[in-house]
């Protein structure tokens, strides 16, 4: 499990990474809005700031639930349940937690 923990606090701090520099494009974003004109459908620069302003507001939303999923797994595995199918728990298997670290569920219980 060491080695499965190491990957789970390393994706931990890439995703942190992300999220704040998401967040720090929007504030970027949000900024720049403010000095420009209300009405920016017809901005011949390409994508309005609206759009822009959805498209990272998606990826922080996105972030910081891969950053809760990672920070479950990371607390199941402090309190000995990782690796333990939350629905039926059995064992799940290695090469699931290996491709989905943050699976909480055996392949059978997530098919279904």
């Amino acid at each position: 499990m060491d080695a499965l923990e190491s990957g789970l606090v390393a994706e931990r701090e890439r995703a942190l990474a992300r999220l704040e520099a998401s967040e720090r494009t929007l504030a970027d974003i949000v900024s720049y809005s403010e000095g420009s004109p209300p009405d920016d459908e017809h901005d011949p620069e390409g994508s309005t700031i609206a759009y822009e302003r959805a498209q990272v507001s998606a990826l922080i939303t996105q972030s910081r639930d891969h950053l809760a999923g990672l920070d479950q797994a990371l607390g199941r595995l402090r309190n000995g349940t990782y690796g333990v199918c939350e629905r039926c728990g059995n064992p799940i298997v290695l090469e699931r937690l290996l491709a989905r670290p943050m699976a909480p569920t055996c392949v059978d219980c997530a098919a279904g």
